[in-house]
C-alpha cells in the first residue's frame, strides 16, 4: 500500500521551484532544504545511537493501531529505536521547523523513546509537553532525556484524550482538576505553536485528536501529522483534515503532513519532497 502511495506521491510532488505562495516558497527554501550543519544534530545523533545500544527489554502497552514490525509487546529498547524510531532525516526536519517558525509552546502526542521529543526540544528557547501512553516506554524516554540534559520537556504518562482534557481546560476549571505531579507542574495552555501527532495511527483517533486540539491553534500554529500514508484510513483522515474550513494550507511530504491555519493565505494544498 505504502509503495503504491509513494509512487503516486513522487509523480505529483514538487520542490521549491514553481511554488506561487511566498510563505510556502520561503518555508521550503529556508527550512525544508536548509543544508546548515546545526550543532543540535550531534545531540540527536548521540541520543539515537545510545538508544540503539540499549538491550533492556520492556513491556510495551500499545493504544494505537498496532505494529507492522513487532509480533510481541515484549521488545528491546534497541529494536524499538532501530525499527520504529523516528528516522534521522525526519528528526532533523522537526528541529528545523521549530527553529525556523520560532515555535515556543509545543505539544507531542506519542513520546515513544523520545527521539522526536529531543528534536522538538533541541531548541532551548522552546518548551514541549509530550504525552506517552505506555509507562515503561515513557520511563526509558524520561531517563534518556535526563541523561542528555534535555530539560525543557514535560513528559506526561496517560491516555491522550484524558490528559488533553486536563491540559486544555479553562483556567478556572484547572484548579479543580486533580492529576499526576507531571500535570500539576504544567501551566494552563490555551494555544500551541506546534503540535506533533505521532500516536494512534488510525483514522478515528487522528480525527478525534485533531478536533479536540483545533481550539488551541492560533493563526500561526502548525499541526504536524506523522505517517499520513500509513494506511487507507490515515489517508482518509488526511483528506478530511485538508477539507476542514479552518485549514488554509497543507503540505504533504509523504511521511509527514503539515497543516497551517493562516487566514491571510489562499487555500492551497502542496505535495513537496523533503
Amino acid at each position: 500500500m505504502q509503495l503504491k502511495s509513494y509512487i503516486k506521491f513522487l509523480l505529483k510532488s514538487q520542490n521549491q521551484h514553481g511554488l506561487h505562495s511566498p510563505f510556502v516558497y520561503d518555508l521550503v527554501t529556508n527550512c525544508f532544504y536548509d543544508k546548515k550543519k546545526y550543532k543540535e544534530y550531534k545531540l540527536l545523533k548521540q541520543y539515537r545511537k545510545d538508544l540503539r545500544k540499549n538491550n533492556t527489554t520492556i513491556q510495551v502497552t500499545d493504544f494505537g493501531a498496532g505494529s507492522k514490525v513487532f509480533t510481541s509487546n515484549r521488545r528491546t529498547v534497541s529494536a524499538i529505536a532501530i525499527n520504529v524510531g523516528i528516522p534521522k532525516k525526519r528528526a532533523r526536519f522537526l528541529f528545523r521547523l521549530v527553529n525556523y517558525l520560532g515555535c515556543k509552546n509545543n505539544l507531542e502526542l506519542g513520546t515513544s523513546l523520545g527521539i522526536g521529543a529531543a528534536a522538538l526540544a533541541a531548541n532551548k528557547k522552546s518548551n514541549l509537553i509530550s504525552i506517552e501512553g505506555c509507562p515503561q516506554t515513557a520511563n526509558v524516554a524520561r531517563e534518556q532525556l535526563k541523561k542528555f540534559g534535555i530539560k525543557n520537556i514535560n513528559l506526561i504518562v496517560g491516555e491522550f484524550e484524558e490528559i488533553l482534557s486536563k491540559i486544555i481546560t479553562e483556567p478556572e476549571e484547572k484548579s479543580k482538576t486533580e492529576g499526576s505531579k507531571d500535570l500539576q507542574r504544567i501551566e494552563q495552555q490555551t494555544t500551541f505553536d506546534l503540535i506533533y501527532f505521532d500516536g494512534h495511527h488510525t483514522k478515528e483517533a487522528t480525527l478525534k485528536y485533531f478536533h479536540q486540539l483545533l481550539p488551541t491553534a492560533h493563526n500561526n500554529s502548525i499541526f504536524v501529522l506523522d505517517d499520513i500514508h500509513w494506511s487507507p484510513g490515515m489517508e482518509a483522515a488526511w483528506e478530511e483534515i485538508k477539507a476542514h474550513p479552518q485549514v488554509r494550507v497543507t503540505i504533504d511530504t509523504f511521511f509527514l503532513g503539515l497543516v497551517f491555519f493562516r487566514k491571510e493565505q489562499a487555500r492551497q494544498h502542496f505535495k513537496i519532497r523533503l
